[in-house]
């Protein structure tokens, strides 16, 4: 470990906070795990791990070495060399909400000493790092960044899930307000990750964050779009897919859903569209066309619902719904901003019975109203139609294989005469 930074305060304990903390304590840093949910905090202090990638075993090491503080109280963290914040940004009726970076910089300001760095991690638009964070910690200090203390953006890259991309082996972009700040920025990350990449501003890293999501959420529309003309074309748009995909060049496979989730593609590129905007009177009309289409997908996997009930001589009143997979990407939890919670509400709406399957899902975050049932041949049996949304590895799906009861497919996973895809 770097004898230039020994405890590092992170707030925010979730996805992207909790495997940075874990990586810093197995590289010798004293960590302080600040996070305002109280049940978060009592889950961590009793080792019970809720992101994929970290283990109870993992954090029960962690928490009897001595090295991991969970908390809600910033005062645990006085005295810190880093400090990393990883707090949400979500969107406010589709404005950017930076309330909780605001909160976390004036908590962590009057903590600040001389020689400390702090790091930026949270998605948002560019400017923010030196137009919102700066200026709070410098007036709740009284210190001058860039010269008492240094700051820095890194766009957060963790991957849930992703077992050959993590936080060690993603390369993590660097940035710094001054040459002096980058230099700590990069040297702490150096310590964490096989390699970082500098950039020359906080702006540039803050953009790069935006585009990487933006490349993906444009292109997933269009392969969304694309699947709901090629449905109404008699086309099976997969097979296209699958066969545009052997091109060595020139082509990038994305495939359709029933919708995008997580934090990141039905928020980041809203970032960068509302920047344009506000700074430049524009419309970012890629972003704005694949918010509208993206968006959508709960609705037309709705509207094929109806229709398949339709040929069975069924309402969708009354019917049983069987979602299989809650969580918003494969072999993941996070059930934050899936597409099946809109899937849910819209049901709900025509009056469906609703029950789903979804082991990765825990219990304070399953939706209300919603019955939790295992993937069994009875339960799709019992039910009027199946809507497979999440393929986790752990689902049998060849459950669904059998005759008799529809199955709307999303993920273009199963294959019976029973099976509908996307």
């Amino acid at each position: 470990m770097s004898q230039e930074f020994r405890t590092v305060a992170i707030v925010g304990q979730g996805y992207v906070g909790l495997p940075v903390a874990m990586r810093a304590i197995d590289q010798g840093y004293r960590v302080v795990g600040i996070d305002l949910d109280t049940r978060r905090i009592q889950m961590l202090e009793r080792a019970e791990s809720f992101v994929e990638d970290i283990s109870d075993a993992q954090l029960a090491r962690a928490i009897k070495g001595g090295r991991y503080i969970p908390t809600a109280e910033y005062g645990k963290a006085a005295g810190f060399d880093v400090a990393v914040i990883t707090v949400p940004t979500p969107l406010a009726e589709g404005l950017p909400d930076l309330s909780y970076i605001e909160s976390a910089a004036s908590s962590l300001a009057p903590l600040l000493t001389r020689g400390a760095t702090v790091v930026l991690e949270s998605t948002t638009y560019p400017g923010t790092t030196e137009e919102l964070l700066v200026p709070i910690l410098e007036n709740g200090s009284g210190l001058v960044a860039g010269v008492d203390f240094h700051v820095g953006y890194s766009p957060e890259r963790i991957d849930p899930g992703n077992k050959t991309w993590g936080f060690v082996e993603t390369p993590k972009v660097v940035s710094g307000i001054t040459p002096e700040s980058l230099q700590h920025v990069q040297s702490f990350y150096d310590s964490l990750v096989n390699r970082t990449v500098p950039v020359s501003s906080p702006k540039e890293a803050e953009l790069t964050k935006l585009l990487e999501n933006t490349f993906r959420h444009v292109n997933i529309a269009l392969v969304n779009e694309l699947a709901i003309f090629a449905h109404q074309l008699g086309v099976n748009v997969w097979e296209s897919i699958e066969a545009a995909g052997t091109k060595p060049f020139g082509f990038m496979k994305f495939t359709p859903g029933p919708g995008v989730g997580g934090h990141c593609l039905p928020v980041d590129p809203s970032y960068l569209s509302w920047q344009v905007r506000r700074k430049l009177g524009q419309n970012f009309r890629f972003v704005e066309l694949a918010n509208d289409v993206n968006n959508h997908m709960p609705d037309y996997v709705l509207q094929r619902v109806i229709a398949m009930l339709n040929q069975e001589g069924k309402a969708l009143n009354g019917s049983k719904v069987f979602l299989v997979g809650l969580a918003y990407k494969k072999n993941s939890g996070d059930i934050r901003e899936s597409p099946s919670l809109r899937i849910i509400e819209l049901l709900r709406e025509y009056g469906a019975d609703i029950v789903a399957v979804d082991d990765n899902v825990a219990d304070y975050r399953w939706p209300t109203g919603v019955r939790r049932v295992g993937l069994t041949s009875h339960e799709v049996g019992a039910s009027d139609i199946v809507i497979l949304v999440t393929d986790h590895d752990d689902l049998d799906l060849t459950v669904l294989d059998q005759p008799g009861t529809p199955v709307l497919d999303t993920k273009n996973r199963a294959s019976g005469v029973n099976v509908h895809q996307l």
